[in-house]
């Protein structure tokens, strides 16, 4: 006897539902296309990105300048909220390079701690606007170009706003002035980060010829190891002049709070000593007011401020080991051409070590300008008048520093590579 079996359900026409085709292929999706004139969906608008992005780097880098100017503010008695908040925002546009027209006169030395957190800021503004309108990884230096103009049209909006707000109750502020620097900052800045997100700069170093490309990083290298030396130097006269730094403070009655805040605004001002003390090791010096010279072979300085970091100015010409440090910035551009040398050294693999001469030198030769417009520029910005009387003049010049910084790192590179090349050289040779 067969085993019995339930009947299987049928559909109309004597066909089981069991013996239907199955269609196993993916239903297949409409993709909305774009819509006309307005951005992919699930992406934020150009203009709305970047002001997302411009107003966010502006709040950032105003935060600190006003709790710093909030605490130096805090032990007088006269202080209101509006007024520190007006403050912070006159010290913001002083952070970007725009000069303050003060009843003592005009005030336009710059604390380069906060430009460099601005320009920081901005260029993350750069990369999230990139993101924000697709143009990651895309190798398009229009889109690049885009994000940072967007950017810096928006932040010149905002130190426009800003000059308005502080020449309405304090120091006047030229409107023009503010909105044609923001907009050069913020383009600029954020152009590095848009560069960088959406690939071109990849693009351009690998187009880049190799012996321009080794000089630029040589004279980079070469320039920021100068900066660190200087930051050293600034930072031992500063602690051997500690006891003097700290009567400076203390004179200045304002509480702990106010102390706390005049330290602070020190440090905002770190960047511009270590920059001076660069050019000082080069030779060049700087001023600290007119008719006033600060030279390895010279120090001719007046009544000074009660400002902390002037505690560490020297006191006399370079004697003794102090003569060693004219040898430092020599000796970093050796370093830069030894890091060279060896740097092409292992690109070019061992069966051409080693190289031939112009491979090396012609890269050393080149980190001499690159070294030179760097801290040149890093000088321009480091100073700035401190009022109309005798601190009119305050910081380096540039040119000096960027001219001897040229021939300085220059010879130092060629040295420094043109040992390593000869040390390195083959038996065969």
């Amino acid at each position: 006897m067969s085993p019995v079996t339930p009947d299987r359900p049928s559909r109309p026409g004597g066909v089981s539902a069991d013996d239907r085709p199955v269609n196993r292929a993916a239903p297949s999706r409409r993709v909305p296309a774009p819509r006309a004139g307005g951005s992919p969906r699930g992406r934020a608008p150009l203009p709305v990105a970047a002001g997302v992005a411009a107003g966010w780097a502006a709040l950032t880098s105003y935060l600190p300048v006003a709790v710093v100017l909030g605490l130096v503010q805090l032990g007088t008695d006269s202080t209101t909220l509006a007024g520190t908040l007006r403050a912070a925002l006159a010290g913001w546009l002083l952070g970007h390079g725009v000069p303050l027209h003060t009843d003592s006169g005009p005030l336009g030395l710059a604390p380069l701690a906060l430009t460099v957190l601005a320009l920081w800021r901005l260029s993350r503004a750069g990369v999230h606007v990139s993101r924000a309108i697709g143009a990651r990884d895309t190798r398009s230096p229009r889109r690049a170009l885009l994000a940072a103009g967007a950017v810096g049209i928006a932040y010149a909006l905002l130190g426009v706003l800003a000059a308005v707000l502080v020449g309405a109750g304090g120091p006047d502020v030229s409107v023009i002035r503010a909105g044609a620097t923001f907009a050069v900052v913020g383009t600029l800045a954020a152009l590095v980060g848009a560069t960088r997100i959406t690939a071109v700069t990849r693009v351009l170093i690998a187009r880049m010829p190799g012996p321009i490309r080794d000089g630029v990083r040589t004279g980079l290298v070469a320039g920021l190891l100068l900066l660190g030396a200087g930051a050293g130097a600034a930072g031992l006269a500063v602690a051997t002049g500690g006891g003097d730094a700290a009567d400076m403070i203390g004179a200045y009655r304002t509480g702990v709070a106010g102390q706390a805040g005049i330290t602070l605004v020190s440090v905002a001002y770190a960047p511009n000593a270590a920059i001076w003390s660069t050019s000082y090791l080069l030779g060049p010096g700087f001023a600290v007011g007119t008719d006033t010279a600060v030279r390895t072979s010279e120090v001719s300085v007046g009544a000074l401020p009660a400002v902390p970091l002037l505690a560490g100015l020297p006191r006399g010409p370079v004697d003794g080991f102090g003569a060693l440090l004219l040898a430092v910035p020599v000796l970093v551009g050796m370093v830069g051409g030894c890091l060279l040398a060896r740097r092409v050294a292992r690109l070019a693999g061992p069966e051409r070590a080693p190289q031939r001469w112009v491979e090396v030198l012609a890269p050393a030769a080149l980190a001499g300008p690159v070294a030179g417009v760097l801290l040149g520029l890093a000088a321009v910005v480091s100073g700035g008048p401190l009022g109309a009387g005798r601190l009119a003049e305050v910081g380096p010049v540039g040119w000096q520093v960027g001219a001897v910084a040229t021939a300085v790192v220059a010879v130092g590179a060629l040295l420094g590579a043109a040992a390593t090349r000869a040390l390195t050289r083959s038996p065969a040779q």
